[in-house]
C-alpha cells in the first residue's frame, strides 16, 4: 500500500485509511533512531573486540607490573590469596555432602539418548490467538447500533457511515454494496439472511432495505413498521425481525407484499438487542429501558395477542444490547448490561430463573458462545476496551485480548465458529482466532444451497 493512502489525525490519535477494510499498518520508527543505536544496548558493529580484550588482560597486567606496591598492600594481598585460593572448598561450599538429585521426570527423559521421551499428562495448552487489523474509517461509535455481521458464505459486512462494505474472508477482497444519502443515513444495522447471499440493512429514517449481495441489487424496501431508526435486526428463516428506537419489535415476512405480520410491544425505549433461539421459537429482546423480554411465537399466535411476552427480566441496571443463546443448551440465554451494570447474567428461559450473575467490571457490548467448547466471549468498553474469554459455567477467565483503544462495540463469528471479528470506536476491525482451529467442513449440498427466504424472490413486488 502506498504511503499516500493514509492520513494522520493528531487530535484523535487515529490512523485513517482512505480505503476501508485495508490492512492497518502502524507507523514505523524513523531511520535516525535505528542508526543512532541505544545507549544501554551495545552495537556489535562499532566495537573493537581485539582492543577490548587487550585492555582487559595485557594492558592491565603491564600497568600493574609498572606500579610499585607498598609493603602493607603486598602483605595483605598474600594473606588474601592464601585464605581464598589455597582452600577453595570454603567458597560456596556445603557444610555437608550435597544431597543426591531426585529421580524425577528430567532424569527419566535424559537418561538415554535413544529412549523415547515420556512426559506426564498436562493441561490442555492455550490456543494461539493471532491478530489481524483492518481500517474501518467512519465507523459510528454508538452503543445501540449493530453494524457488523458475518454471513454463512464467509463474507463479512460492516457499515461505515452511509456505506455498507463487504469483505470476503476467503481472498481478502473488498467491495461496496450500497450507499445512502445523508437524509436517509447513517446506516444503523446490518444482518445477513441465512442463505449468506441476501442482507438486510436498517436505516436512520425507519426503513429497512433488502439487498442481493451477488448482484448488488436492491430487492425491496420495508416501510411502515417503525417511526424512527432501526438499530437491531434478526432473521428467523423467511421472517426478518426489526427493533427500533420507538420501542417496537416487528416481524416482517419478506415473501409477501404486506410484510408486517406481528408487532411486539413491551419496551418503553429503544430496542438495541434481538436474537432468535436456535429452534426459532423464542425471541430475546433487550432495550435501553434495562429490560429483557422473551417472546414465544407459539404462545403469541395461540393467544391471538403478540403483546404478551413469556418472560420479563428486570435485573439489569443499564441498557441490554448483548444477547447470546447457548448452542449446547437450548433454554440458556446470556445477557450483558451497559456501563452502570457491567454484569453478564444467565437465564433459564423455560422457568424464567436467573442462574448466575458475574460482574465484569466494565461495560458489556457484545457476547458470543463457542460452538464447540463450553466457553463465552465478551467484549467491553471503559476502561480496558478488551475481549474476555470465559469458561462456562465456572466463569473463570481463559484469556484476555487487548489491542483496541476504544470500546469494542461489535462482534461477529465466522461460519466455522473459530474466528471472531471485533469492531471498535477506534475505527479498526480486528480478527482473533480465539475459538480454536477449524475442522474440515462438509460441502453443502445443492438442494440445501437453493433453500432460503429469497428462493422465490422474483415474485416479490
Amino acid at each position: 500500500m502506498d504511503a499516500g493512502s493514509f492520513s494522520f489525525s493528531l487530535s484523535s490519535g487515529k490512523v485513517r485509511s482512505r480505503r476501508p477494510l485495508q490492512e492497518h499498518i502502524l507507523p514505523r520508527n524513523p531511520p535516525s533512531r535505528q542508526t543512532q543505536g541505544d545507549r544501554f544496548i551495545p552495537d556489535r558493529s562499532s566495537m573493537d573486540f581485539d582492543m577490548a580484550h587487550y585492555l582487559l588482560t595485557e594492558g592491565r597486567k603491564e600497568k600493574e607490573n609498572t606500579s610499585m606496591c607498598s609493603p602493607s598492600k603486598e602483605a595483605y594481598r598474600k594473606c588474601l590469596a592464601s585464605t581464598l585460593l589455597n582452600n577453595p572448598t570454603r567458597i560456596l561450599a556445603f557444610k555437608s555432602k550435597p544431597p543426591a538429585p531426585n529421580q524425577g521426570i528430567f532424569n527419566e527423559v535424559c537418561s538415554s539418548d535413544t529412549a523415547t521421551p515420556h512426559f506426564p499428562k498436562s493441561a490442555k495448552p492455550r490456543r494461539y490467538i493471532p491478530q489481524r487489523t483492518l481500517d474501518a474509517p467512519d465507523l459510528v461509535d454508538d452503543y445501540y447500533l449493530n453494524l457488523l455481521d458475518w454471513g454463512s458464505n464467509n463474507v463479512l459486512s460492516i457499515a461505515l457511515g452511509n456505506t455498507v462494505y463487504l469483505w470476503d474472508a476467503s481472498d481478502g477482497s473488498t467491495s461496496e454494496l450500497m450507499t445512502v444519502d445523508d437524509e436517509t443515513g447513517p446506516i444503523t444495522s446490518v444482518r445477513w439472511a441465512p442463505d449468506g447471499r441476501h442482507i438486510a440493512v436498517g436505516l436512520n429514517n425507519s426503513e429497512v432495505q433488502l439487498w442481493d449481495s451477488a448482484t448488488t441489487r436492491l430487492l425491496r424496501t420495508l416501510r411502515g413498521g417503525h417511526r424512527s431508526r432501526v438499530g437491531a435486526l434478526a432473521w428467523n428463516n423467511h421472517v426478518l425481525t426489526t427493533g427500533g428506537m420507538d420501542g417496537l419489535i416487528v416481524n416482517n415476512d419478506v415473501r409477501v407484499r404486506s410484510h408486517v405480520v406481528e408487532t411486539y410491544r413491551g419496551h418503553q425505549q429503544e430496542v438495541c438487542g434481538l436474537k432468535w433461539s436456535g429452534s426459532g421459537q423464542q425471541l430475546a429482546s433487550g432495550g435501553n429501558d434495562n429490560l429483557i423480554h422473551i417472546w414465544d411465537r407459539s404462545t403469541a399466535m395461540s393467544s391471538g395477542g403478540p403483546n404478551q411476552w413469556l418472560h420479563r427480566f428486570e435485573e439489569h441496571t443499564a441498557a441490554v444490547k448483548a444477547l447470546a443463546w447457548c448452542p449446547f443448551q437450548s433454554n440458556l440465554l446470556a445477557s450483558g448490561g451497559g456501563g452502570s451494570d457491567r454484569c453478564i447474567k444467565f437465564w433459564n428461559t423455560h422457568t424464567g430463573a436467573c442462574l448466575n450473575s458475574v460482574d465484569t467490571g466494565s461495560q458489556v457490548c457484545a457476547l458470543l458462545w463457542n460452538k464447540s467448547e463450553r466457553e463465552l466471549l465478551s467484549s467491553h468498553g471503559f476502561t480496558q476496551n478488551q475481549l474476555i474469554l470465559w469458561k462456562y459455567p465456572s466463569m473463570v477467565k481463559v484469556a484476555e485480548l487487548t489491542g483496541h483503544t476504544s470500546r469494542v462495540l461489535f462482534l461477529a463469528q465466522s461460519p466455522d465458529g473459530c474466528t471472531v471479528a471485533s469492531a471498535a470506536g477506534d475505527e479498526t476491525l480486528r480478527f482473533w482466532n480465539v475459538f480454536g482451529t477449524p475442522e474440515l467442513l462438509k460441502p453443502a449440498s445443492k438442494a440445501s444451497a437453493n433453500v432460503g427466504p429469497f428462493t422465490s424472490v422474483s415474485r416479490i413486488r
